[in-house]
């Protein structure tokens, strides 16, 4: 289960790095944006990822990984199996 994701008021300012920050802010847009969609969060970024490393999901699908449009078809996917 992934743990709840806080950052300090003052680590917005000071990350450690450049690149530690950038990371923090991907990772924490896309924990709220799925958040945001009524989405487990974790269990969106496994599927996402595991679809990325896999090659399931091909440079020009990635649009289909965004948030809302894979809640969208996660929805089509029950309505045709029910």
């Amino acid at each position: 289960m992934l743990l709840e994701l806080r950052c300090p008021e003052s680590l917005h300012y000071a990350a450690p790095s450049e690149g530690g920050g950038e990371t923090w802010a991907v990772l924490s847009s896309l924990l709220h944006t799925a958040k945001l969609n009524g989405l487990d969060p974790e269990a969106y970024l496994v599927d996402v990822l595991e679809r990325m490393v896999s090659g399931a999901t091909k440079t020009h699908q990635l649009h289909e990984l965004l948030a809302w449009n894979w809640k969208a078809a996660r929805e089509a996917e029950k309505r045709a199996v029910a």
